[in-house]
């Protein structure tokens, strides 16, 4: 979809707030088709933007990754 947005998930640390941020604004603004969106769109877009970086850290918070103890250990 957007070859813009990089993957987030590393082995040695989760994604930082601005990092799910800035990846949750790409998102938006490519689903959207807004890259500022109007005044009258502002509170929408903004509020699509802080879903998605919610999400995008749940899903961080979630994630079990087989192998990672190993990584961690090396």
């Amino acid at each position: 979809m957007c070859r813009n947005i990089k993957r987030l998930r590393q082995p040695n640390r989760q994604p930082t707030a601005d990092e799910l941020h800035d990846a949750a604004l790409q998102f938006v603004r490519k689903i959207s088709g807004f890259h500022a969106p109007s005044q009258a769109n502002e509170a929408a877009f903004n509020a699509a933007v802080r879903d998605v970086a919610a999400a995008g850290q749940v899903l961080f918070q979630s994630l079990h990754v087989r192998g990672a103890a190993t990584e961690a250990a090396v």
